[in-house]
């Protein structure tokens, strides 16, 4: 099924991209940040002794990380804005949301539970 609407300008596909994915990042970062500080505190005790200024730029490191990969959001975004499924595209693309968020939250689970708690116990 095709959508009949004219095609838009680079420039407003943009604009539209810009705005409706930056105001979701904040609650994609808060996300995500809920699953690092709930793996956190269930490991609190074990932990706590051995938080430190590398485990803080590790976490930023990841975080930058994060936020890169949600930029993918556009290379998917602007080519279906710029076709003739834009009217489509627009009403399902929050499903794109929901699906980077939880796919973020796993790699979050993944390294802050598999990667960064067990090393901190271990005190590597």
């Amino acid at each position: 099924m095709t959508n009949t609407h004219a095609r838009i300008p680079f420039r407003d596909a943009l604009s539209d991209a810009i705005h409706y994915w930056e105001l979701r990042r904040i609650v994609y970062n808060i996300a995500l940040a809920a699953v690092v500080i709930a793996l956190a505190v269930a490991s609190w005790t074990r932990i706590q002794s051995r938080l430190g200024f590398e485990l803080l730029l590790g976490l930023l490191v990841l975080a930058v990380l994060a936020n890169i990969c949600y930029c993918a959001a556009y290379v998917v975004d602007l080519p279906m804005q710029l076709s003739s499924h834009v009217g489509t595209w627009k009403r399902w693309r929050w499903l794109l949301w929901i699906f980077g968020v939880l796919f973020g939250m796993a790699l979050a689970w993944y390294w802050a539970g598999d990667e960064i708690l067990p090393a901190l116990i271990a005190g590597k």
